[in-house]
């Protein structure tokens, strides 16, 4: 048996009205996934347990089967993890955003005018994060160059429990309720505008009509992540295909070989078909387990890009799951489970702790499931409902739904 997993990020929302009060699911063209839903076992998942800040870090633990309140120690490690970093017991892994700020008023009046920068390119990004660690890093802290607008500080003997803002969270408003309370972390941002909204870089992305990376945005931080391994858990050998370090860095951690595909972007431009011939090479070569991990939907949810949002979703049907589901036949018999992480609703631009729509198909157990497709109305009208997102992963893989 071949088990995959199918993980649109931040696909569930809520009815808008610009869509005649439905959700991307209900009006996205999806009908190889809908077909699943018709022969499969379709419910709710809460992956987000209460009390737990909605990120992807919680909801992809989740996802994969670890209890974020036994197992969650912060979102920037597992990026860390990904990128290579050598954490000791001690240190901090802070996430580090290159964001565009207003160009007017005092730093603590500036409004966050983009948390992406244009989705900044790694090159771009790269150099800027360099003279970053240039003038501010030291023996206690230390910037990392990751991908395109996310990036990493290492902080020494360093604090958590800051409770920093996340900046997609904040799109187009003061930062003034947001800053940092640790006065470290405030100066180093201050400091970094200094940096960098004159630096070369900045100043062609502006004659290019781009948005300028003129902060840094400090948030995230966390230690070391120690969790149990998939052979030891299911006695599965599994990959982890994601074009974003978070993803990579929970795929290490949990023992997934992470493989990198090339045209992998983390947004609405990435190469679908990429990541879905990544995860038949990674079957074919002896894998019992494939994660596929989708960006798109979620990035358009935080950047208000109603029809990109559709798109995403449709292009994971036609691109990812339409051919998939044909390859996965060479294999015998096999499952997938098909889901968001969290909802990442349109109108607020971020995540929520809401439950999320998931299907379980068996090509060896097809059933007659109730509903005609996928969406968040269907699949709460069922009935099946699992409270604890992480028993998700267990249920799927040892076929109890």
């Amino acid at each position: 048996m071949k088990y995959v997993v199918m993980l649109g990020d931040g696909m569930a929302d809520l009815p808008l009205p610009q869509l005649e009060n439905k959700t991307p699911l209900q009006v996205a063209k999806k009908p190889s996934i809908d077909c699943l839903a018709r022969k499969g076992t379709v419910g709710m998942v809460k992956t987000v347990p209460d009390g737990i800040a909605p990120g992807s870090d919680v909801a992809n633990l989740s996802v994969l089967g670890y209890n974020p309140k036994k197992h969650y120690t912060g979102r920037s490690p597992l990026e860390a993890v990904s990128m290579g970093i050598e954490l000791e017991d001690t240190d901090v892994a802070v996430r580090c955003n290159v964001v565009t700020l207003s160009d007017d008023l005092p730093y603590e009046n500036k409004i966050m005018v983009d948390y992406s920068s244009d989705e900044i390119t790694t090159e771009e990004a790269r150099t800027l994060i360099e003279a970053v660690q240039a003038e501010l890093g030291d023996e206690l802290v230390h910037f990392f160059a990751g991908i395109s607008y996310r990036h990493c500080m290492i902080w020494k003997n360093g604090h958590v429990g800051l409770h920093n803002t996340p900046p997609h969270d904040i799109t187009t408003k003061p930062i003034t309720d947001h800053m940092p309370k640790n006065e470290m972390i405030a100066q180093l941002m201050r400091k970094s505008y200094d940096i960098l909204n004159h630096h070369p870089v900045n100043e062609d992305r502006r004659k290019r009509g781009l948005n300028p990376a003129n902060s840094i945005w400090l948030w995230g931080e966390g230690t070391k992540l120690t969790i149990p391994s998939y052979q030891s858990l299911y006695g599965l050998d599994g990959s982890i295909i994601s074009a974003v370090d978070l993803l990579k860095g929970i795929g290490i951690s949990a023992g997934l070989s992470s493989i990198d595909v090339e045209g992998a972007t983390g947004n609405i431009h990435t190469d679908f078909t990429a990541k879905k011939n990544a995860a038949i090479r990674e079957l074919q070569s002896g894998k019992d387990f494939v994660y596929i991990h989708v960006e798109a939907p979620d990035e358009c949810g935080h950047r208000y890009e109603i029809e990109n949002k559709i798109k995403a979703i449709e292009l994971i049907d036609e691109k990812i799951v339409t051919p998939l589901l044909e390859e996965l036949k060479q294999f015998g018999d096999f499952a997938i489970l098909v889901m968001p992480d969290h909802p990442t609703p349109l109108a607020l631009r971020t995540h929520t702790s809401d439950p999320v729509p998931f299907i379980v198909y068996r090509s060896d157990v097809e059933k007659t499931s109730g509903v005609n497709g996928y969406d968040e109305e269907q699949a709460a009208s069922t009935g099946v409902y699992v409270a604890e997102g992480y028993t998700i992963m267990e249920k799927f893989l040892k076929n109890t739904l």
